[in-house]
């Protein structure tokens, strides 16, 4: 399978080279731009980047124009990086169309995992990826769930929780192992970031719900009479 192509623009030689490590071990290609006037060239040259990590504070062109000149002719996933956490720079990224913002400093693992979830939840997941059980049908490539034909609203963490439960039905599943492939890094706060994303997604699938079975002590199990 051909390796998919990332951009990363940042005007610290350090950062892209962090996050270029960390990229090719997973087995993605990476270019790289050191503002935004190379970032562009580079855009418009290779037509066909699969996502873009852009820096908001550069020289000569900052992210935010970045942006708004890719946003007009394209919809490739952007995932912008900043040393500052302010709301109103959040609000405007959104605004322009970004799909992630992640703020300085940040663990490459988590960025890598945001990488792969962006482009799982866009174009490069198969369309026939569609898990059917129990009355609700999951469907990846259009990230919608559908329960006994009535579409339910998850949002993007209970949908993949739920994914991961579907996928290995009648497995026992440790919070640990639930944490590692579901938020996809070494998570070292307590259990109940999955207890309480468990009760909200049992909650939106109504009487399905108690398809997801409680195993007091370890974790969940996803079980389906059929």
């Amino acid at each position: 399978m051909e390796r998919l192509k990332i951009l990363v623009v940042d005007d610290e030689s350090r950062m892209r080279k962090l996050v270029r490590d960390f990229l090719v071990k997973s087995s993605y290609e990476v270019l790289e731009a050191e503002d935004g006037n190379a970032a562009l060239d580079i855009f418009f040259a290779q037509k066909d980047i699969a996502l873009i990590i852009l820096d908001v504070m550069m020289p000569k062109m900052d992210g935010w124009e970045v942006c708004r000149e890719i946003r007009s002719y394209s919809k490739v996933p952007i995932i912008m990086l900043t040393a500052k956490s302010d709301e109103r720079d959040e609000l405007q990224g959104f605004q322009l169309g970004v799909d992630e913002y992640i703020s300085k400093p940040f663990s490459p693992k988590i960025l890598v995992a945001r990488v792969e979830a962006i482009l799982r939840r866009t174009n490069q997941v198969s369309s026939d990826e569609v898990l059917e059980m129990g009355g609700i049908q999951l469907n990846k490539a259009a990230h919608m769930v559908v329960i006994d034909g009535r579409q339910v609203e998850l949002s993007y963490k209970e949908f993949e929780l739920l994914a991961y439960f579907m996928e290995n039905r009648g497995i026992a599943l440790s919070r640990e192992k639930i944490l590692n492939n579901v938020w996809n890094y070494d998570y070292f706060g307590d259990a109940r970031t999955i207890d309480t994303h468990v009760k909200k997604l049992r909650s939106k699938m109504g009487e399905k719900g108690d398809l997801i079975k409680t195993i007091w002590g370890m974790g969940y199990k996803f079980e389906v009479n059929e």
